[in-house]
Order: C-alpha cells, then sequence, then structure tokens
C-alpha cells in the first residue's frame, strides 16, 4: 500500500512524548509477570490451576505474548519518531490493526465485568479450577486499557497527518459505480452474511438460552455482539453509501476496530486451546471461524477504500 504523505511536523510535542511514555510504562506489569513466568515463577498462577499442567507450552505462548506486548513499544516510538514516518503504510497498519483488534474488547468488556461483577475480572478455568488469580486481571487488563488509550491517541494523530486527506468528505461522496464499488459491495455483502453466525451464537450465550464452553462471563458475548456489528455496519456503509451525511471516518472507524476486534479474538482464542488444553465445542469453533472470516472480509472494505482514494501516489 503506497499512499501520498503530508510533511513531516517539524517536532514532537510534549503531549505526544507523554503518551509515549505512558503507553511505554503501561507494559511494564505485564512483561514483567510474563518474564516471571517463564522464568518459572507461579505468581498469580492458584494451585491446581490449568496452566500448570502444559509448562513448555505456557513458556512458548508466554514468549509471543511477550513479543506481542514489547510491539506496543516500538508502535509508541514509530508513532513519535521521525523514521516513523518513511515506514510503508501496510508496515503500519497491519500491527495497530491486530493491536487495536487485541485492546478494544478488553477496554470495553473488563469495565463492564467490573461494574457487573463487583470488582472481579474474572479468572474462570476448568470448572473449579480457576487460570489465574483476581489481582493478575486487574494489572494486566489496567495496563491494557491505559495502553490501547494511548496508543489509539498516538495513532489518531498519527493518521490525520500523514493520511487525513484519504477520508475527507461525507460518505455520499462515495464513488456508486465501477468495478471497486462492486467488488466492495459483495464483500461487505460476505461480511454480513458470515457475521450472522457468529452473531447469533454470541446472542443466545449473553442471553442464557444456550450454555457457555467453561464458564465464562456472558457479558462478554454482547461485546462481541457489539464488534461484528461495527464490522459489518463500518464495512456495509462504505461499500453502498449509507448514512450519506456521516463523515466518512465514521465508517472507517467502526470497520477498522470491529473487524480487528472480532477477527483478531476469534484467531486468538483458537490458539488458546494450545494452552489451556480445552477442545472448544464444534459451535464455539464455528463461532471462532465465523468471526474471523467476517474481520478479514470487513478489513478488506477498508483495504480497497482506502487504496482507490484519488490522490494516492503510484505503486
Amino acid at each position: 500500500m503506497t499512499i501520498p504523505t503530508a510533511p513531516a511536523p517539524a517536532g514532537v510535542g510534549a503531549v505526544r512524548r507523554s503518551l509515549r511514555l505512558v503507553a511505554v510504562a503501561a507494559c511494564l506489569p505485564y512483561l514483567s509477570l510474563k518474564l516471571a513466568w517463564i522464568a518459572g515463577s507461579h505468581l498469580g498462577i492458584p494451585d491446581g490451576s490449568p496452566l500448570l499442567e502444559h509448562r513448555l507450552t505456557m513458556a512458548l505462548a508466554n514468549g509471543l505474548t511477550v513479543l506481542m506486548d514489547a510491539a506496543v513499544v516500538v508502535l509508541a516510538l514509530l508513532l513519535t519518531r521521525p523514521w516513523g514516518r518513511r515506514v510503508p503504510a501496510w508496515l503500519l497498519a497491519v500491527p495497530m490493526w491486530l493491536a487495536v483488534g487485541l485492546l478494544a474488547p478488553i477496554m470495553v468488556g473488563f469495565p463492564l465485568q467490573l461494574v457487573l461483577h463487583g470488582g472481579r475480572g474474572g479468572g474462570g478455568g476448568a470448572g473449579d479450577r480457576p487460570f489465574l488469580a483476581d489481582w493478575v486481571f486487574g494489572v494486566v487488563y489496567g495496563g491494557f486499557i491505559v495502553q490501547g488509550l494511548a496508543l489509539g491517541a498516538l495513532f489518531t494523530g498519527y493518521a490525520r497527518e500523514r493520511w487525513g486527506h484519504l477520508w475527507r468528505g461525507r460518505v455520499r461522496e462515495l464513488p456508486g459505480t465501477g468495478s471497486t464499488a462492486r467488488a466492495g459491495r459483495r464483500t461487505a455483502v460476505a461480511a454480513a452474511l458470515v457475521a450472522l453466525v457468529p452473531g447469533a451464537v454470541r446472542l443466545l450465550r449473553g442471553s442464557g438460552a444456550i450454555g457457555l464452553d467453561g464458564g465464562g462471563d456472558r457479558s462478554m458475548e454482547f461485546v462481541y455482539v457489539l464488534f461484528l456489528a461495527g464490522a459489518v455496519t463500518g464495512a456495509w456503509q462504505l461499500a453502498f453509501r449509507r448514512g450519506a451525511a456521516l463523515p466518512l471516518a465514521v465508517p472507517l472507524v467502526l470497520a477498522w476496530t470491529g473487524s480487528g476486534a472480532v477477527a483478531c479474538w476469534g484467531g486468538w482464542m483458537s490458539l488458546a486451546v494450545l494452552v489451556t488444553g480445552n477442545e472448544p465445542t464444534p459451535l464455539t469453533g464455528l463461532t471462532y471461524a465465523g468471526q474471523v472470516i467476517t474481520g478479514i472480509l470487513a478489513a478488506s472494505v477498508i483495504a480497497r477504500f482506502l487504496l482507490d482514494r484519488p490522490g494516492k501516489a503510484p505503486r
């Protein structure tokens, strides 16, 4: 993806430097805890936790998540350093999409769980065996929320300066004809149809009509429905020019955040069975797969939109 960029600003202001510091500092509790686990510590892991039954797999998974959270530090630097302006668009967009996708449901769901459960963030495992102590969720998810807020603010400013011209105007100004427009509409329809499966399952589980795998929290089912709706709605508005008076940034944000959230968490929860050893039911596996497909389809609508905007530089 090659798109024109605005001239780089003369320097980074105090607000962005502060946000960079906050983002980096918010990574430290999580990184410290993960490194302690890799070193063999059981800090925050109760006796009998299923995590202790898969030591090698857990060590590998912890190493992966250390790299993922360390990527937040790299992104914070990239968004605030002069060399970050020269990074190819795709090399920034992909990790930011992943970061937004993984952090957004936590930023919505964890405060909701705290309100609904009187300060308990969760920690359910298999039956009566909790995965982690409750305080771990407060430390880790609290850090994630701060990371998401700081990184989101940094990326918003960066994207506005570098690519803001691509989403100027209103939805009604989008082209309604041509092969690109037709392809976008087909993709948006496919995303909406696929989303019906995970959306229906999540709604049924949230309402209590069907059970949850291995416990869990019904409120999170509605959180995922919210992000599925955001992904489909944003993609639909871009493809079919719905909500004509809306600024283009609105469907872009909906599709970007929603697609990342459902795709990343659908994929992540599919990988989680390697650590927990709890095989998902076929219905749960279908739900995860549906989320991943929906997210990728909605994200492709965004990519098509950005690549087809007038004024784009040659490849």
